[in-house]
């Protein structure tokens, strides 16, 4: 597996270079429509059924395609790796900063979040055909255009096409000490809106309904739930309200962002935010609180079974790492919600994510494809996952 990790190498490098010179930013859908064209030639060259995907404009946005390539073996597992191909950079920035080698660290924008990823899984899967090995039932690798921005219109697409998998191997990349992830937090997008009435302060500020007092006071309940419970934060990350200084605000929005490790303590969380609206503190004012986007809690038990193989994989290969814990969500929370077994940070070693940094350690591609490569093997072959 090593040998034939090593062999693949310089294709791989020149896939990354490739892909990092396409500006692909998760609003701009032409580029990653050209990253998914020439995943999907690549796929098809190394014997991949690929299917195009359209994905739905969400919010009056249109984004790129979702890409499903199916390999069939002879056997019964089926394996499904999942990489995105959005970054979070502004056209013009591939030109800008364009792919470059020093040290053996490869930089450029995408280059670690999530260039490596699509690369990785390619490689793979060129590894397994390099030793001949096709004891899965149906290897899959899914490409997702939206992953940076929550994944609003691919989340579906990649959910139908997980469910049932016997394994989940999510293609972000490894945590900068080369730790594989197995938590990451669940997050939400909540919207609270206060209304109130208007008046003129000075004439006649008894008839108002002070919608920015009520805000103000929402704030600091909501700001409170912060730390209620382990590994639960909540920030109020936007307020606004009024118009002029002589006017008592008839509206004011909170903008509120919750995380946490795990699901009871993320629903504890938002379900304390409808109570707390059901109760202001200013006479006559309305709150509505709408969830804009929940997303699921990565929960160790989702990963402890793939973080244990992917260990015994990595002792074969003289590899050691341990299973992190990160507060940033991915498309693994989706996945691992299904009750599919998920493991994440399965791409290389990298670090410096969405900065004008961004990096990827070149020693350890060859490494971290045969982990992949073997990970595949080892859950074919009946290797327990749970």
């Amino acid at each position: 597996m090593r040998r034939a990790a090593h062999a693949v190498d310089a294709r791989y490098r020149d896939d990354l270079a490739h892909l990092v010179g396409i500006d692909s930013g998760s609003h701009d859908p032409d580029g990653v429509e050209r990253v998914a064209a020439w995943a999907v030639a690549a796929l098809a060259e190394d014997g991949f059924e690929v299917q195009t995907v359209p994905t739905p404009d969400r919010d009056g946005r249109r984004y790129g395609p979702v890409v499903v390539a199916r390999r069939r073996g002879a056997g019964t597992a089926r394996v499904v790796m999942f990489a995105h191909m959005d970054t979070v950079f502004a056209p013009g920035t591939a030109s800008e900063r364009p792919f470059r080698i020093a040290d053996g660290v490869a930089y450029g924008p995408g280059v670690c979040d999530d260039v490596a990823g699509i690369a990785s899984g390619i490689a793979a899967a060129r590894v397994l055909g390099e030793v001949g090995y096709t004891g899965y039932g149906e290897l899959v690798l899914v490409l997702t255009p939206d992953e940076e921005v929550g994944s609003p219109a691919s989340r579906e697409i990649l959910a139908d096409v997980a469910r049932g998998a016997d394994a989940a191997l999510c293609l972000e990349c490894a945590r900068e000490n080369g730790d594989l992830v197995g938590a990451r937090k669940g997050v939400a997008d909540v919207l609270v809106a206060i209304r109130g009435r208007a008046a003129h302060s000075g004439v006649e500020p008894e008839r108002g309904i002070n919608a920015a007092v009520e805000a103000a006071r929402l704030l600091l309940d909501v700001q409170a739930l912060s730390g209620s419970a382990p590994g639960l934060t909540v920030n109020v990350g936007r307020v606004a309200s009024g118009s002029r200084a002589n006017i008592v605000p008839e509206s004011a929005e909170l903008h509120v962002e919750v995380r946490a490790a795990g699901l009871a303590e993320l629903v504890g969380a938002l379900d304390a935010i409808d109570e707390r609206a059901r109760h202001p503190f200013v006479d006559g004012a309305r709150i509505a609180v709408t969830r804009l986007d929940v997303c699921p809690p990565l929960e160790r038990a989702a990963t402890d079974g793939l973080a244990a193989l992917a260990r015994r994989v990595g002792s074969r290969l003289a590899l050691s790492f341990d299973v992190a814990a990160t507060g940033g969500a991915s498309d693994a929370n989706f996945v691992a919600a299904l009750g599919v077994p998920t493991l994440d940070g399965l791409g290389p070693v990298g670090g410096g994510d969405h900065g004008v940094d961004e990096w990827l350690d070149l020693a350890s591609v060859p490494e971290r494809i045969a982990l992949l490569a073997g990970l595949v093997v080892a859950v074919a072959e009946g290797e327990s996952v749970r």
